[in-house]
């Protein structure tokens, strides 16, 4: 085991170089370029036995992705955003194959208009594919993820691809120290991939997707997808647990931060976590019992695990850094849900939209958020979903509003 300084590209690399990928369809975006350039350049110098293909798109890609995993491969690839979106179609495909592989995601806002920071609606906007997702906070989180993602993809109970999501340029260029480990450590947590459901055999003639005519066979096929995904939960947990023993490191479906004796709850997801825990600990210095919850395991969502948690807290606010024009927060929503029955949840649950476009959420605007929240539980007064924008961003805009001319100050 070596420690280095990686980018979250390259560790989202180097797990796919540990988990001895056979196959990498390829088509660049930034900001996910590095992860295949950096693929490209140890197989083409004969570090990484496996086959790179730069395909002319990400719904090439995709498709690519998806038949050679039906073959019988372990295939690894990246997209980001638009890349992402491109590709669109082929993830309901590959889900409804039933095709176990990875896919990172490397957060973007979806233009227009147009910028390279990260949100998290082009990853969002796949939840309801089938494709489980898991979401990252740190560069060690990554590797690690990829080496669990294939254990649970590859697993017969699931058998539907995982997507990965970490944030651009918060993550994905930002280095910080990761563990790499041995590969005879891997190689006994994730043995060689030997698939009994999908292969392509002369002798054996099989087909994969085929056209299905009439509702019930749909509905049917469907509803399977739907049962995998749940079954995904449990093997996640297994795997979680069968890593932790074997690597030393945690990742439950829903880290939980200062919640011993949390009363005010912030539920948030991805690198911002960082920012948030920040703000929890000194909301702690300050006598504020302050806690933080971070979902990781987005698809299937852990409905149980998060009212477990959840359970007689004050308040709780969701910080979703997506928007769903019309509705709100989409986590807000799933949040919501989970616990609707549940005669034990918070008193209040607030929902803030921030970070969009990889804008930054302050010190301050945390400490709205519990003023708000301490608000809503003295006045019984339950606002609707808030985007959180300071008066610094608002004379910010106003100065590239003026430059346009379209102010008359």
């Amino acid at each position: 085991m070596v420690k280095e300084m990686l980018t979250g590209n390259y560790a989202a690399a180097w797990g796919a170089r540990l988990a001895d990928v056979d196959y990498v369809p390829a088509f660049p975006i930034t900001p996910q370029s590095e992860i295949i350039e950096v693929l490209s350049t140890w197989i083409n110098g004969g570090n990484m036995d496996a086959i790179f293909t730069n395909m002319d798109s990400e719904h090439s890609m995709i498709t690519a992705a998806g038949t050679a995993s039906a073959a019988g491969t372990r295939v690894f690839s990246a997209t980001s955003s638009q890349g992402l979106l491109y590709g669109f179609e082929m993830l309901y495909n590959i889900a409804g194959w039933r095709v176990p592989l990875v896919l990172i995601n490397v957060s973007r806002a979806v233009s227009a208009p147009i910028t390279l920071e990260p949100d998290h609606n082009d990853v969002l906007s796949a939840r309801d594919t089938g494709i489980i997702q898991i979401h990252a906070e740190t560069c060690q989180e990554i590797l690690d993820t990829i080496l669990m993602a294939y254990k649970i993809s590859e697993n017969e109970k699931v058998l539907l691809p995982v997507m990965i999501n970490m944030d651009g340029f918060y993550l994905s260029f930002t280095r910080e120290p990761v563990l790499i480990p041995d590969k005879s450590k891997v190689k006994g947590f994730l043995p060689e991939y030997n698939p009994k459901h999908a292969f392509l055999k002369a002798s054996e003639p099989m087909a994969q997707g085929v056209a299905v005519l009439g509702g019930s066979a749909y509905s049917y096929f469907k509803y399977q997808q739907h049962l995998a995904s749940l079954n995904a939960l449990e093997v996640y947990n297994e795997v979680a647990s069968e890593f932790e023993g074997v690597f030393g490191r945690s990742y439950s479906a829903i880290e939980a931060f200062m919640m011993e004796d949390a009363e005010y709850v912030l539920i948030m997801s991805n690198s911002f976590t960082v920012k948030g825990k920040a703000a929890v600990k000194e909301f702690r210095e300050n006598d504020i019992k302050a806690g933080l919850l971070r979902l990781r395991l987005i698809r299937p969502f852990p409905d149980a695990e998060l009212r477990r948690l959840l359970s007689n807290i004050k308040a709780a606010a969701v910080i979703d850094q997506n928007i769903s024009p019309g509705s709100g927060g989409i986590l807000f929503k799933d949040v919501s849900a989970a616990l609707y029955h549940d005669a034990h949840r918070p008193e209040v649950l607030l929902s803030f939209i921030g970070g969009l476009g990889g804008k930054d959420i302050s010190q301050v605007e945390f400490k709205h958020i519990i003023d708000m929240m301490k608000k809503s539980l003295d006045t019984g007064v339950i606002p609707g979903t808030e985007i959180l924008y300071t008066e610094n961003d608002m004379q910010q805009m106003n100065k590239l509003l003026k430059i346009a001319g379209k102010t008359t100050d």
